[in-house]
């Protein structure tokens, strides 16, 4: 059986992964425009105490697509001159930014809005969606931060799942395929991780995260 030939985590990886990325080339425009601006348009929480999403990359893509630095859109991120496109297997998970939020190096975070990984069907770029904080992937991106908050799609089939217990519990393989893919997205020894840290961490690192955003937009205004 192919189950067995591969072991578990490896045909886990080949069965999530496998769906067909969407076309990347030179033609698509590297811009995209929102309605709202991205950074300062969106609060970082929805009504209801969820976590707003801010889809920079949609789930099963290669395209390396980030908010614009003003938040006005997105922009295709360049490298060498031309469209970066992730050189592996695409994205397992929706990923993007929490908007309104701000982590300074000093505090653990990458001088940027907070990066999180939403788990379930493919979100259309540019769109906001919420989601429930889980838990956090600590990573260490060439000796600095780069920490990824982990959330869940309400509406998707992990909708019930509550936190990193719950999510091994009813979904297994999941944390060990996002995690393998993080750390070896960008080739051998360049991303290192500590695992992941509970829902309580996750929420007073965007607790962090809120406040020097708001703190930082106070004194430019």
């Amino acid at each position: 059986m192919l189950h067995t030939a591969l072991g578990p985590l490896t045909f886990a990886l080949a069965l999530l992964l496998a769906w067909p990325a969407t076309s990347d080339t030179a033609s698509e425009p590297e811009r995209l425009a929102t309605p709202l601006n991205l950074l300062s348009g969106h609060p970082a929480r929805t009504p209801g105490g969820d976590m707003n999403v801010v889809v920079e990359i949609p789930a099963g893509t290669n395209a390396k697509w980030e908010t614009a630095k003003d938040g006005n859109g997105l922009t295709w991120e360049r490298e060498n001159g031309q469209p970066r496109v992730v050189r592996y297997l695409p994205y397992p998970a929706n990923y993007g930014i929490v908007p309104a939020t701000h982590l300074s190096k000093a505090d653990g975070g990458d001088g940027d809005p907070l990066d999180v990984v939403l788990l379930g069907p493919a979100r259309e770029r540019g769109s906001v969606v919420a989601g429930r904080l889980i838990g956090v992937l600590r990573l260490l991106d060439r000796g600095e931060h780069d920490d990824k908050l982990l959330a869940v799609d309400l509406s998707g089939p992990l909708a019930a799942v509550h936190d990193l217990t719950e999510l091994e519990r009813d979904f297994p393989g999941v944390t060990q395929i996002v995690e393998t893919w993080f750390t070896h997205y960008k080739g051998p020894g360049k991303i290192a991780t500590s695992g992941f840290g509970d829902r309580a961490e996750a929420a007073a690192i965007l607790e962090r995260a809120e406040a020097t955003f708001e703190q930082r937009a106070s004194a430019a205004r």
